[in-house]
């Protein structure tokens, strides 16, 4: 492979990290406040990102938008940022995006199909909630029922839509992504 080669194709990489980065920031700030988790399209972006993205780009991605809202950018919801925000009730969620990622990149690495796409961000936003409410739990000092009922149950509704407008546009954006 050429180096000419090579740098486009690293360029082409990094170029779609930082729009998925890009747009999970934006994302996050579309939100409806509901109580002390909003819903909010951040996870939308995720999930594009970890089925059109190879693993660790997709990782990568989530990494540079949660290090960016540590470092005080605002790119959480309400145009937040900082580490406190990762610390507080909230931030298991924001974190549970890469676990989020890497289960969906590691379901999709060899097949595809819109029934496993779903699947697979099911499992990944699954994986965001589990780490999310323990998160929400500890902070709040909270049984399991409680969280439940605050962080997870309202939600379900909201993220089944993302997840199936998700796995239908990577379905329809992967073949543009590798023709590119």
């Amino acid at each position: 492979m050429s180096s000419q080669h090579q740098r486009r194709f690293n360029t082409r990489r990094l170029t779609l990290c930082a729009l998925f980065v890009a747009l999970t920031a934006v994302c996050a700030q579309i939100t409806i406040p509901i109580g002390a988790v909003p819903i909010s399209l951040s996870l939308l972006p995720v999930l594009l990102c970890a089925a059109l993205l190879p693993l660790p780009d997709a990782l990568l991605s989530m990494a540079a938008y949660l290090l960016l809202g540590a470092l005080g950018l605002p790119v959480f919801s309400g145009l937040s940022g900082g580490f406190g925000k990762l610390l507080g009730p909230t931030g298991g969620y924001i974190i549970g995006y890469l676990p989020c990622a890497a289960v969906i990149g590691l379901l999709l690495r060899r097949r595809d199909g819109y029934a496993l796409r779903c699947l697979a961000m099911a499992l990944g936003v699954l994986a965001c909630y589990a780490l999310g409410t323990v998160w929400f739990m500890v902070s709040r000092q909270v049984a399991l029922m409680s969280a439940l009922s605050v962080c997870v149950l309202p939600f379900l509704p909201f993220d089944a839509v993302k997840i199936a407008l998700a796995a239908l546009l990577a379905g329809r954006l992967k073949p543009v992504l590798e023709h590119l």
